[in-house]
């Protein structure tokens, strides 16, 4: 499977090689206030896909990062509730007497029928 992947790139890069020798023609660019700027057209091209692609890579790799995070913070809180149910009184087992000093609950009274 590397060497595949191998293969894939080395391909790849002479494409962009044989581009580059058959294209190695300069390019003007008009400049603001009269200034033109003579460069070649693979560095230009090399230059605009840049501008594309690392604000693209640095946005996933903070969204990869902030997730990242998340679900660590997900796992931390999974792991406290899994530890405080292992720690409880009805996991273990043991009975849980009421409160004596506390009051009783009382349950609300079910509002009356009316019949249509």
């Amino acid at each position: 499977m590397q060497f595949l992947k191998a293969l894939f790139w080395f391909l790849i890069l002479g494409l962009v090689a044989a581009f580059a020798v058959t294209n190695w023609h300069p390019v003007e660019i008009q400049l603001w206030s009269g200034l033109v700027a003579d460069v070649n057209l693979p560095f230009l091209l090399l230059v605009i896909f840049l501008a594309g692609f690392v604000p693209m890579l640095l946005l996933f790799h903070t969204v990869r990062w902030r997730l990242r995070q998340r679900i660590g913070m997900l796992e931390r809180t999974v792991d406290e509730l899994r530890n405080l149910h292992a720690t409880s009184p009805a996991a273990s087992g043991m009975p849980i007497a009421p409160d004596p000093g506390a009051e009783p609950a009382e349950t609300p009274a079910a509002p009356p029928l009316v019949a249509p």
